[in-house]
């Protein structure tokens, strides 16, 4: 790899660079609604984070990695021990899980997987724009998107000026240290000046992580992210859509049970749920959290104490928006014959069915338009009057 003075000097400021955003102020007719969508990379396990209660043939199949502990939700299912904010939810009948649902994808790539998962599509790689912003376009939401990421996702594409926000830990450094810095690298090799930058790179990741740079957290978790985002979202003029994105759901190995790498995940999860109902205050009545992922698990553990890719998953929602607490399913079954290609949780719900009846809810939009324009035309159901307060 190349690297040039100028683009060491560059880089190095640009790590250190605090992004910000900044929202158009309208005026709404109506009473502002919030949609935030949680994006669970790697394809998380519906089965770990939503165990079916009394199923001897899945707690065969997964003896080393089952959850134990778990909470009764209701006859059927159970929730795992660790979602202790969404159990709060559910508690205050503002959670509802739908199982065995997935988008229509069954290949098991993660490449494709997540592209459909945020296009909405059925070929992947064949949409530019997200099927969330395609529906912000048709109510025009325009700049009323934030991602807490970078860069823009996929998900958000389609209609102009959405945010992101995303800081870094420090701030831009003054003039005269860029100078210095150019005036002691300038007779060394691009590879000393690769090397120092590399090790500036790898002392702030641990200064963030130990906080010996004085920062008491790392301002790009995502529970602290939630608390912005939150707080943005309560604002009658802020934006209406906002995007997260929880990572290292692949537990190929080393899963675990209530203390593995899975579990981890749905914590991350868990704590952008808790500080966005925190932070966004009596406004949570007003939002739907909602998650997404490219495809489930395999009901039977590997060798490697981990599952494969799967396909039926299930989804998180919170919110006062929600009719009421419950698992919405239309349970397929755990037999082999009832399985996906003898392997996995079959789909019986079409994720994209509630996708589009909570835009349909949050955007003031007719179902049938966003069924027809954002999703063209596809056999989707209307779920609204089953998840949803519509009245």
């Amino acid at each position: 790899m190349k690297i040039t003075r100028r683009d060491f000097l560059k880089g190095s400021a640009t790590t250190l660079f605090l992004a910000g955003f900044n929202f158009p102020v309208f005026a709404s007719t109506s009473k502002k609604k919030n949609l935030v969508v949680i994006m669970l990379r790697g394809g998380m396990d519906g089965l770990c984070a939503v165990p079916v209660i009394g199923d001897k043939n899945f707690e065969k199949k997964r003896k080393s990695i089952l959850i134990e502990n778990t909470i009764k939700l209701n006859s059927d299912f159970a929730l795992h021990p660790k979602l202790n904010a969404f159990h709060d939810c559910w508690k205050e009948n503002t959670g509802t899980i739908i199982h065995a649902t997935s988008i229509p994808y069954t290949q098991r790539s993660h490449f494709e997987g997540q592209n459909l998962m945020e296009s909405g599509g059925r070929i992947a790689y064949q949409e530019k724009t997200g099927w969330v912003g395609r529906a912000m376009k048709l109510a025009k939401l325009q700049g009323d998107g934030l991602a807490l990421s970078l860069p823009m996702p996929l998900l958000l594409r389609g209609v102009p000026k959405n945010n992101n926000y995303y800081p870094a830990d420090g701030k831009l450094p003054q003039k005269d240290t860029l100078e210095l810095l150019k005036s002691i690298y300038a007779e060394r090799s691009e590879e000393e000046l690769l090397e120092m930058m590399n090790y500036i790179k790898k002392r702030k990741k641990k200064e963030m992580m130990t906080g010996s740079s004085g920062y008491s957290s790392d301002k790009r978790a995502n529970s602290n992210l939630a608390k912005e985002a939150a707080i943005s979202l309560a604002n009658p003029n802020g934006p209406r859509v906002a995007v997260f994105e929880v990572g290292g759901f692949d537990t190929h190995a080393a899963q675990g049970g209530v203390n593995g790498t899975h579990t981890k995940c749905l914590v991350e999860m868990d704590g952008i749920i808790k500080n966005l109902k925190t932070y966004l205050k009596q406004e949570y009545n007003n939002t739907i959290i909602l998650t997404v992922t490219e495809f489930g698990r395999t009901i039977k553990q590997n060798g490697g104490l981990g599952t494969e890719h799967g396909y039926g998953t299930s989804i998180f929602m919170a919110g006062g928006l929600l009719k009421k607490s419950q698992v919405y399913t239309d349970w397929p079954g755990l037999k082999k014959k009832e399985l996906f290609q003898g392997r996995d949780l079959n789909s019986t719900i079409d994720a994209r069915s509630v996708y589009a009846s909570a835009m349909s809810l949050v955007f003031d939009l007719d179902f049938n338009l966003i069924r027809d324009k954002v999703f063209w035309g596809e056999n989707l159901q209307n779920l609204s009057d089953k998840l949803f307060k519509t009245g």
